[in-house]
């Protein structure tokens, strides 16, 4: 079976938007130890969080994946940096907020056996040209590229042997209105196709992003079968900055990830876990 090829991959994980050391955004449950030896314990909000990511890695990563070997991507903002004049953060000591994630993440790498690749996020978030994010994931052991970025803007990954072809960054355009939100989803595969045929390259048979903070995904025909467009869910709560924004003031935050997978029959399919808080209670 193709899987018992260590250099195949039939299998991506991608997760995104931890932003560690943000109030809503992820951490333990043990807390953390701050610069001067104090302590920060996770608040109710961060707790209900933290138990929807153990459930993803512990529960439905092994079930989707049914134990076999799989591939893991950090597809951007992994910390949550300082910006826009935050307050709300845990700690703005960008090492407090890498030594975060590279706590959370860690035992995700030794999960997947190393097989881990890491996305450059937004600049405000995981720093000016990624120079935080960059001492993550070397910290972490990413796959470096060619350039001998550990984290990089963009990944093209092979699925099963040369059976479908993934191109995955973090960046997509957003949208104040759920009526319009496949636009950019959509118009991101038209254009990505557009480019791929101007050239004569090969197209991407799924494109993955993130930076909204909300699942979506569109799919359409092809020779090839299928292509897909795909934004991942997140694992930070609502900011301050959300309650000013059209259509993200209204909704509730989405945690979860995205599972990509080659069948042993040659199938390329797609497979999320999304959760939700429910709205608050009227008083």
């Amino acid at each position: 079976m193709g899987w018992k090829n260590k250099d195949r991959c039939d299998t991506l994980i991608i997760v995104s938007d931890l932003h560690c050391g943000c109030q809503v955004g992820l951490c333990p449950k043990e807390g953390i130890r701050l610069d001067e030896n104090g302590w920060y314990k996770p608040n109710e909000f961060q707790e209900v969080m933290w138990k929807y990511w153990r459930e993803f890695w512990d529960e439905w990563v092994p079930f989707v994946t049914s134990g076999k070997p799989y591939t893991v991507i950090s597809n951007g903002d992994a910390i949550d940096g300082e910006h826009h004049g935050n307050k709300s953060a845990i700690s703005t000591n960008k090492a407090i907020q890498v030594n975060i994630a590279e706590g959370i993440l860690k035992p995700i790498v030794d999960m997947c056996d190393g097989r881990f690749y890491m996305i450059r996020g937004t600049e405000v978030h995981d720093g000016t040209s990624a120079e935080n994010v960059e001492n993550l994931a070397k910290k972490l052991g990413a796959k470096p590229n060619r350039a001998g970025q550990y984290a990089r803007y963009e990944l093209w990954k092979k699925l099963g042997g040369d059976k479908a072809l993934t191109h995955i960054m973090h960046h997509i355009g957003v949208t104040g209105s759920s009526a319009y939100e496949s636009t950019a989803v959509y118009k991101e595969l038209v254009e990505s196709f557009v480019e791929a045929g101007r050239w004569g390259d090969r197209p991407p048979d799924v494109i993955v992003r993130s930076h909204r903070h909300r699942y979506f995904k569109t799919e359409i025909a092809t020779a090839n079968d299928r292509a897909m467009s795909i934004v991942t869910p997140a694992w930070q709560g609502k900011t301050p900055f959300v309650y000013k924004i059209p259509g993200g003031r209204v909704t509730q935050p989405q945690f979860g990830g995205v599972m990509l997978r080659i069948s042993d029959e040659g199938e390329l399919y797609e497979r999320h876990f999304v959760k939700r808080l429910a709205r608050p209670e009227a008083e």
